[in-house]
Order: C-alpha cells, then structure tokens, then sequence
C-alpha cells in the first residue's frame, strides 16, 4: 500500500513539474509574439511611445554602443558559439527528413533576406575598436 501512495505522489509531482515547464514556455512563446506584435521594429516602437527625432536618434546611439559592447564581451567566445550552433545544426539535420531540410533553408532564406531588407534601411555602422 504505502508503495502505491509513493508512485502516485511522484506522478503527480511529475504531472506538475511537466505542467509548469509547459506553461511556462506557452507563456513565454505568448507574451514574446504579443510584445512583437504591439511594437514591432524599432521606428513603430519610437511612434507608439511619441518620441522626437533627437530622442530617437539618442536612443539609436545608445542602443548600438550596447550592441558593440556585447559584441565584445563575447567576441572571445565566438568560436566556442559557432561550434556550439553547428553541432546543435547537425544533429537537428540527422532528425530532419530531406524535405523538412528543404523546408527549413526556404524559411531561413527568406528570413535572411527580410533581416538584409532591414539593415538596408539603416545607415551602415562600425564598431569602433576599444
């Protein structure tokens, strides 16, 4: 009997623990689509929060010194990252079917290209060394 009670106390447990991982996540994948959604790229967000072209413009400065500084802090680390996201592809390769793969570039292509029509609009910027 008291076996009984014990594996039914860890299922539940297990139950919520498994419940909470995937509320958690759908809240996450949630809220990050309705974040996306209400400002979206960058001059929308400045639109919907009226800002000026000298507050933009400040913010677009400060927004880019944080991206360089990032970009050095894990520039020592960068080719521990490449490899990390190339075994991460090659074993979501081996998972995928050859239609899938096809899929999958199509989207990444695509995708490629809207982020490119992006930095197209923006003025050409450098990081400059430290």
């Amino acid at each position: 009997m008291q076996r009984s009670k014990q594996q039914a106390l860890m299922f539940l447990l297990g139950a919520v623990l498994v419940g909470g991982a995937l509320g958690f996540s759908a809240d996450r994948y949630i809220a990050h689509d309705k974040f996306a959604s209400q400002f979206g790229p960058r001059p929308r967000f400045y639109d919907a929060i009226g800002l000026s072209d000298q507050q933009r413009n400040a913010l677009d400065s400060l927004a880019f010194a944080r991206e360089c500084e990032i970009k050095s802090v894990l520039a020592p680390h960068d080719s521990a990252v490449k490899q990390i996201r190339a075994r991460f592809n090659a074993q979501r390769d081996s998972v995928l079917t050859k239609e899938q793969k096809a899929l999958l570039e199509q989207r990444w292509q695509e995708a490629q290209k809207r982020r490119e029509a992006e930095a197209a609009k923006e003025p050409k910027r450098v990081c400059s060394p430290n």
